[in-house]
């Protein structure tokens, strides 16, 4: 299974099946951005091996920050050391409001 998921793909995941969608970004960006994806939580990425153990395992977990990029790999890297199926949005916030909240996507 691939590391990343693009906006579509997550939009179709969570139409289909129950997944655990967290909002990874640092807390400056949360709290300074935008509201993030529907029925995301937040967790903050700086204490991943605190709130891991809270987490479903029976269940896919797909994170994202602002862009996609270093955030999301940390954290991704620290659940996958914790046996999590786990992927991370392509782009991130960013690409989900431009792609993956747009009708008929």
């Amino acid at each position: 299974m691939a590391d990343t998921l693009t906006p579509r793909e997550l939009k179709t995941l969570m139409g289909a099946s129950d997944v655990t969608l967290l909002d990874v970004r640092r807390r400056g960006d949360r709290e300074s951005g935008p509201a993030g994806i529907p029925g995301a939580v937040w967790k903050d990425p700086e204490h991943v091996g605190e709130w891991s153990s809270e987490l479903p395992k029976d269940r896919p977990v797909v994170i994202y920050c602002v862009r996609g990029g270093s955030v999301s790999a940390s954290v991704l890297t620290a659940l996958k050391a914790r046996d999590f199926e786990v992927r991370f949005v392509e782009g991130g916030l960013a690409a989900w409001e431009t792609r993956g909240s747009e009708k008929g996507e």
